[in-house]
């Protein structure tokens, strides 16, 4: 079973690809940059803004189909500069409470739109 989560509460997609795909019990977030859906611009100019932005997008998706952040398992982020880590880390633990998900963050060359962060998330549905 393949299922295609949308929602106006974050960033349409800028590409050929779904805000995220559910293929069975796992929910495979696309990569959100820090873009706010209201207004199509980015959340703000620091890490930290575009860190919580980028998450709150991930959140709304998963939201839209029942679910919460407690049911991320993975997350993958990068980082246009690794020595941001530090601030996107403290934003990033706002997000989660007890058992945090496996992560892995990455500096990257550039990211789409100049954007400082991108996220992605791998949830369970255990509906």
């Amino acid at each position: 079973m393949k299922k295609v989560y949308a929602t106006n509460n974050a960033p349409s997609a800028i590409g050929p690809y779904s805000q995220a795909v559910q293929a069975g019990e796992l929910v495979f977030v696309s990569g959100q940059l820090p873009i706010d859906p209201a207004t199509g611009e980015f959340a703000g100019a620091d890490i930290a803004s575009q860190t919580r932005q980028s998450l709150s997008n991930i959140k709304a998706i998963l939201e839209s189909q029942g679910l919460g952040m407690e049911d991320v398992v993975k997350t993958t982020v990068l980082l246009q500069h690794i020595s941001d880590f530090g601030d996107m880390n403290q934003v990033y633990g706002t997000f989660f409470e007890g058992d945090f998900p496996a992560r892995a963050a990455f500096e990257v060359a550039a990211l789409p739109k100049g954007a400082l962060v991108e996220i992605e998330a791998v949830a369970i549905c255990r509906k």
